[in-house]
């Protein structure tokens, strides 16, 4: 665990002008034209770029709120950056969005490279929501080998405070109050294993995190040791809260990624 006290000298090697050299295909149905308007995603490239990192970024909101939106710290590296939304509860399920998820996934392996993204250099990123989204796949392999994907092919999974029991959504679907943990197969700590792909974690500070998400990370990254997982990194942004942390763990990610 590394405990981040301050991040201003890493703001210097953000370069804001570097956005202006992307072209964005907005609007790409990850699964049919006919499908909900939820299930589009943004791609966001540099025109003559090849083999370049790509990060495919899900947005918080708790499942139920919350819109596919690419971070400008993002596009400051010439990664390839895809957006990818999904449905949201009640309109769907958990294990529906979860669905999601792992098809936009599937849509960028099969197709980036025609934006310049290598297949083989996926990270899968999310803030909150996101983060638990993205944790689910890469852990509960499952969800990807639905549509042909091996989720142990990922570059790294990157939650930055991600729910790592039930999502809470769930929990209250079922009548649990947000405090009321649980630990099921909706749940990335019921899947940790040894041979998972490897793990960036980042969640804001103990102390200013929502509902303690900074204790369960660590608990999660300490099972994941636990188990035998050789590759996972875990950062906290001491002084950021959960939605403040967002904007630094992106120059952690794309650290990380260099």
């Amino acid at each position: 665990m590394k405990r981040i006290l301050t991040i201003v000298l890493m703001l210097l090697c953000m370069l804001p002008a570097s956005a202006e050299k992307y072209k964005q295909d907005r609007g790409i149905a990850y699964r049919d034209a006919n499908s909900h308007p939820r299930c589009k995603l943004d791609v966001s490239y540099v025109k003559k770029s090849a083999d370049r990192p790509v990060i495919v970024w899900f947005h918080g909101g708790g499942l139920t709120g919350g819109q596919k939106h690419t971070p400008q710290e993002l596009l400051a590296k010439d990664y390839v950056v895809v957006a990818a939304g999904y449905r949201l509860y009640p309109d769907a399920q958990v294990s529906e969005i979860i669905d999601d998820a792992a098809a936009a996934v599937a849509w960028v392996v099969k197709n980036i490279s025609r934006y310049g993204g290598s297949p083989e250099k996926i990270y899968l990123a999310g803030h909150s929501a996101g983060g638990y989204l993205v944790a689910m796949l890469g852990l509960d392999r499952h969800w990807l080998a639905k549509y042909g994907v091996d989720a142990d092919k990922m570059a790294a999974i990157v939650p930055y405070s991600g729910q790592m029991i039930t999502h809470f959504t769930e929990r209250a679907a079922r009548g649990m109050s947000a405090t009321q943990p649980l630990i099921d197969e909706l749940a990335p700590l019921y899947h940790i294993r040894p041979d998972a792909p490897p793990f960036l974690v980042i969640t804001g500070g103990r102390d200013a995190e929502l509902y303690r998400r900074y204790e369960e990370n660590a608990y999660f990254v300490e099972m994941m040791k636990l188990v035998g997982h050789k590759n996972i990194t875990f950062y906290e942004e001491d002084g950021f809260d959960h939605g403040g942390m967002a904007a630094p763990a992106h120059l952690l990610l794309m650290n990380y990624i260099k």
